[in-house]
């Protein structure tokens, strides 16, 4: 079987028996094709072939080369990448179709922790009143900002919501994970407000005579899609002249951010965020400790910064 044939394999497993999600399996699929246009570079044509230095010669060649003009992969996707082909080559031990894994002992790259840099609840507050309620495009632009924020989704979640997944009455809403796992969270009064107004005003006017289920649309009456749904978040951002970086994993990080600043129990905000470890949501004790930090530091008067001292 050929290197191709055993990772088309691979990604049917993926789909079939683990059953991840769409984007997973896209994230998978990219990655692989990589390493096969590698492996098709060093005359490599069985991955029973493969030994560890093929391995760690696709990492260094991931590490060092540009993919665009003066761009190259971070750390964080070349580990991703070698964590793909490690889950490849432990399957086809795992099927007995090769004796041993070759990516075993090699060293996953180093990847420099970056803490993530929440809004401030005067930001979001700017940010999610800046589209109005002039039309149903505003409406919907509304709603989905505070949707966003309100429940810490990601982007792939929100996109792939549909009507029957808001529940208004209990002010909850139903989302789809990674791995396809269900949690339902809950949407704060303003979420709900603003759902109910794109529901009544907005929704309706952007439907059409195809269009489906989809809660959010675009102008078309189709699925908003994720570039979509980014572009209304840079655009209220740069209308509500917030000059910070703003995406919609920005919202998620601010909405876990202020919770746990708001006294909230680090395994409530795991669930709520569909995080599977407890470890993934610490990071976001970290935001709070250094914010913790500085405000002390600006605010005591035997520990104010150097630059403060004398005033």
């Amino acid at each position: 079987m050929s290197a191709q044939e055993q990772v088309r394999r691979f990604l049917d497993y993926l789909s079939v028996e683990r059953g991840l999600a769409a984007n997973t399996l896209d994230a998978y699929r990219r990655d692989l094709a990589r390493y096969l246009e590698h492996l098709d570079r060093t005359g490599v044509r069985d991955l029973g072939e493969v030994t560890e230095a093929v391995i760690e010669g696709f990492v260094r060649h991931l590490s060092s080369v540009e993919y665009a003009p003066e761009k190259r992969y971070r750390a964080s996707s070349v580990a991703r990448t070698l964590a793909a082909v490690r889950t490849l080559h432990r399957f086809l031990v795992r099927e007995g179709e090769t004796g041993a894994d070759p990516t075993e002992g090699v060293v996953r790259p180093k990847i420099p922790r970056s803490l993530p840099r929440p809004l401030t609840v005067d930001e979001v507050a700017a940010i999610v009143g800046a589209p109005g309620d002039a039309d149903p495009v505003a409406l919907r632009d509304r709603a989905l900002l505070e949707t966003l924020y309100g429940a810490g989704l990601r982007i792939s979640e929100l996109v792939g919501l549909d009507v029957d997944d808001v529940d208004l009455e209990e002010g909850s809403v139903r989302a789809l994970g990674k791995g396809s796992k269900e949690r339902i969270v809950p949407l704060g009064r303003y979420a709900v407000g603003s759902l109910e107004a794109y529901l009544t005003r907005g929704r309706p006017a952007l439907a059409r005579v195809r269009t489906r289920a989809a809660l959010f649309l675009n102008q078309r009456g189709g699925r908003l899609t994720r570039q979509g749904a980014a572009q209304i978040v840079q655009s209220a951002a740069k209308r509500a002249g917030v000059r910070k970086r703003v995406t919609p994993h920005v919202l998620r990080h601010s909405f876990a951010t202020h919770l746990l600043e708001g006294g909230a129990d680090v395994r409530v905000v795991q669930e709520l965020l569909g995080h599977a470890s407890v470890a993934t949501t610490q990071i976001y004790t970290l935001v709070t400790q250094d914010r913790l930090r500085e405000v002390y530091e600006d605010a005591h008067p035997r520990a104010r910064r150097a630059a403060r001292a004398g005033s």
